[in-house]
């Protein structure tokens, strides 16, 4: 996923981080300065959903106006990046269920 609350912030008119710092916090979202600027300047680790919400009521915007999927970057386990997935052409394996703790399952 993409970030893109600075180009959805400057749509709506939204110039400065301290701008929408101070909207946030009418809408009852108080956000720190550090933690304010990582969201203006970079990519979240993480977000509340709750936040979110109140991100999107403030700049009038959809969540898919501040997350962008790109789908390009995932990968699957054991794949080098630019190799593309092989398409299966048979049936899917038997996928046999095993615990954790090495002792056998009961019988089916």
């Amino acid at each position: 996923m993409r970030w893109n609350l600075r180009l959805t912030a400057a749509n709506k008119g939204i110039w400065k981080a301290s701008e929408l710092q101070r909207s946030l916090a009418e809408h009852g979202l108080v956000i720190s300065a550090g933690k304010m600027s990582g969201l203006w300047s970079g990519q979240p680790v993480s977000l509340k959903l709750d936040d979110l919400d109140v991100i999107c009521v403030v700049l009038g915007c959809e969540i898919g106006d501040l997350l962008i999927p790109e789908p390009d970057k995932v990968r699957r386990p054991g794949e080098e990046a630019g190799q593309q997935a092989a398409v299966a052409s048979g049936p899917a394996p038997t996928v046999v269920p095993r615990r954790r703790d090495g002792r056998s399952l009961p019988p089916a």
